[in-house]
């Protein structure tokens, strides 16, 4: 598959076009190919964005994962929550990362596109002519990749991989599995934490 069709097929993934998703997608590729990696099948990599929540470009988190295989299921994707469209990928089996952030080179354009408009006063993006979707996502994904993102040092990560936990139990309370992590002793009854009355 050809980049331009990972884009294609990551914005179905995501679904709708957009330019943070379309960001994710171009950051996701440079990280992988500075650190000579292809897509995480399994968990050979994890990743670590820096987007929030409830903002705008969380969208960039669907391309990452889409492009690089790190998922939330499958536990190699986290999140450092600083607002930001970053990303640091690992190379467990070396022991090397990546970080690789946007550059705002383009937000103004970004901001003055009809796209952008039509966002900012509430219309949903599935909502708006593909035309414009395609003309913001373009702007992001032909950019030079110098107005896009700055590519840092491939830097040692020492990386020790968690325990997986695969033991699960069924709450007395409300008859639900539940990893055994998250059970709670009550009188003598291991019940879930929504049973136990333990906050998540």
């Amino acid at each position: 598959m050809d980049s331009r069709q990972i884009l294609e097929e990551a914005l179905k993934f995501h679904g709708h076009k957009c330019w943070a998703s379309t960001v994710g997608v171009r950051i996701g590729l440079a990280a992988m190919r500075t650190l000579g990696v292809e897509r995480s099948g399994a968990k050979s990599l994890h990743a670590i964005v820096e987007i929030g929540n409830h903002h705008g470009a969380m969208c960039f988190g669907d391309g990452v994962q889409y492009v690089t295989g790190c998922t939330f299921g499958k536990g190699n994707i986290s999140k450092r929550p600083k607002g930001k469209l970053a990303l640091t990928l690992v190379d467990k089996a070396r022991h090397r990362a990546v970080r690789v952030s946007y550059k705002p080179t383009l937000q103004k354009q970004i901001a003055a596109s009809a796209f952008m408009q039509k966002r900012a006063a509430g219309i949903p993006p599935t909502q708006i002519p593909e035309e414009e979707q395609w003309d913001l996502v373009n702007l992001i994904w032909e950019a030079p990749e110098e107005d896009v993102m700055t590519i840092g040092p491939v830097v040692d990560y020492p990386w020790e991989e968690p325990e997986e936990v695969v033991r699960f139990a069924v709450c007395p309370e409300c008859g639900e599995l539940i990893a055994e992590p998250y059970l709670r002793v009550v009188q003598g009854r291991s019940l879930c934490l929504d049973c136990a009355g333990y906050p998540a």
